[in-house]
């Protein structure tokens, strides 16, 4: 859910907080969506509070590719990812990276797994204390 709001904003150029909310409407009537929205928004609202220094990181470990030049859909994994790594606590970072690659290995290039290991694995190895 976050992941959808997060890649459909950067691709409509919308806030994606109010994706989130919309998309969020349609679930309601679903049994346990209050916490998976929960943590959804979380996850939103943090990308969007850290979003140039989401993107400052991403920007800085991917030496060979700006990121307008990423797949939207590597842009918007990253994100999450660089989020859960830096200002989640409750996420370890290789859970976080592990998924992030799993995502981008299902949904992106045949490259983008490894790509998104690679630099979230730098980040994580060089990220400080919030």
């Amino acid at each position: 859910m976050a992941l959808d709001a997060i890649f459909a904003a950067d691709m409509r150029k919308q806030n994606p907080i109010e994706l989130l909310d919309v998309t969020a409407a349609t679930q309601e009537d679903r049994q346990n969506q209050a916490e998976i929205v929960g943590y959804a928004r979380a996850i939103v609202e943090g990308i969007t509070a850290s979003h140039a220094d989401i993107d400052d990181r991403i920007a800085s470990f991917s030496h060979k590719w700006s990121i307008d030049r990423m797949p939207a859909v590597d842009r918007a994994i990253l994100r999450v990812a660089v989020w859960e790594i830096l200002f989640n606590e409750d996420v370890p970072d290789p859970v976080a990276i592990s998924e992030a690659v799993d995502l981008a290995k299902e949904y992106s290039t045949e490259e983008s797994g490894l790509f998104v290991n690679g630099l979230l694995a730098a980040i994580s190895g060089t990220k400080t204390a919030k």
